[in-house]
């Protein structure tokens, strides 16, 4: 059990109960659309924002009051644009939390583990060299692809290396990531230099490509996958405690491990094909989720998913606005901000 989890189970008297922390979370995420909605270069209340929705969700229900520019602007970029965030931050930060439980390892994260890195390798491939020969499936079916062969390759060399440990899979997953990045920079570089600029999105996050039309790719997969995990959420208690007693409980370990590595890969690949490589929300969200509602999977799940997309949302309109009217990678952001929760872990776990 890891020492986040001890804390959370010493203060379980405390611990909020689960229907009030959802009803939270819920009625924060509907804020923090509404926020990212209207927050920007240019300023939209809430109320022109909400009505725009209405219009289109019920033409004539609502009164038009506004210009066709904000109306674009609303329901063709911003919403879309903080839907996607909601479907990224919840998948990575439920995959992070699943990937930390079956590896016992607090600072499991899809990033860490090279996870990431695959997605992007199969999505610049698709991008710049096979060409969309599956349509709009072709990114997303590469980016699963090369995320699930990164996921593997962090499995083999790990075996390869006697890598037994949590740690020391961690160490594993940040090698494969180097060489799975390397390998995508020799791509671009031998890719179409007039075309090579589109990939750089990959590279460095962001969610302003969000399109009505591709929403529905990360939402059904973030809905199967989630579904998935949430169903397992037992077995997921028990590989917190250890291989052997989830032995002796009836778990296939070894495939059940697996399986987790394989949906965790195939939200992240999804993910990563429509937003980039954005780090660390995987590392950070599980350990607040835990430590406001304590170790128990039925509620690290849905709470993880649920203040993933919000930190994202929030992070993107930082991004939006920090430079406005220049935009600042999203990736940039998790970044900075991971990396600082990332020291703050490591002493916790040291001291």
């Amino acid at each position: 059990m890891t020492d986040v989890e001890r804390i959370g189970t010493a203060k379980k008297g405390r611990k909020l109960r689960r229907p009030f922390v959802i009803g939270a979370g819920v009625a924060v995420l509907i804020l923090s659309i509404s926020a990212a909605v209207g927050l920007g270069a240019i300023q939209i209340p809430m109320s022109v924002a909400w009505g725009v929705v209405a219009n289109k969700l019920s033409p004539g229900w609502v009164p038009v009051v506004w210009s066709p520019g904000r109306e674009a602007i609303v329901w063709d970029i911003r919403f879309p644009r903080a839907l996607l965030a909601c479907c990224v931050g919840a998948g990575l930060a439920m995959v992070g939390a699943s990937l930390q439980a079956v590896t016992r390892n607090p600072l499991a994260d899809p990033h860490l583990l090279g996870i990431s890195a695959g997605g992007a390798f199969g999505a610049i491939l698709a991008l710049l060299h096979t060409g969309l020969f599956l349509g709009l499936l072709t990114v997303p079916l590469m980016a699963f692809l090369g995320a699930l062969a990164a996921t593997l390759l962090v499995l083999a060399v790990s075996q390869f290396a006697s890598a037994t440990t949590a740690d020391r899979l961690i160490l594993a997953g940040v090698a494969v990531s180097f060489i799975v990045m390397s390998l995508a920079n020799m791509l671009i570089f031998l890719g179409d230099p007039r075309a090579t600029h589109t990939v750089v999105f990959w590279m460095l996050g962001g969610l302003g490509l969000a399109q009505w039309g591709q929403l529905v790719f990360p939402f059904a997969i973030l809905v199967a996958g989630g579904a998935y995990l949430w169903l397992n959420t037992s077995s997921l208690n028990a590989m917190t405690i250890g291989d052997e007693t989830a032995s002796t409980l009836g778990i296939p370990v070894a495939r059940f491990r697996l399986s987790v590595f394989v949906v965790g890969a195939l939200i992240t690949g999804v993910m990563v094909a429509f937003s980039g490589i954005i780090g660390f929300v995987g590392l950070m969200v599980p350990h607040i989720v835990r430590f406001i509602v304590g170790g128990d999977y039925a509620r690290v799940l849905p709470a993880s998913a649920l203040l993933g997309a919000v930190f994202l949302i929030w992070a993107d309109v930082l991004a939006r606005i920090f430079m406005a009217p220049d935009e600042v990678p999203i990736g940039v952001i998790t970044g900075l901000i991971g990396g600082v929760f990332f020291v703050w872990l490591l002493r916790r776990r040291l001291s």
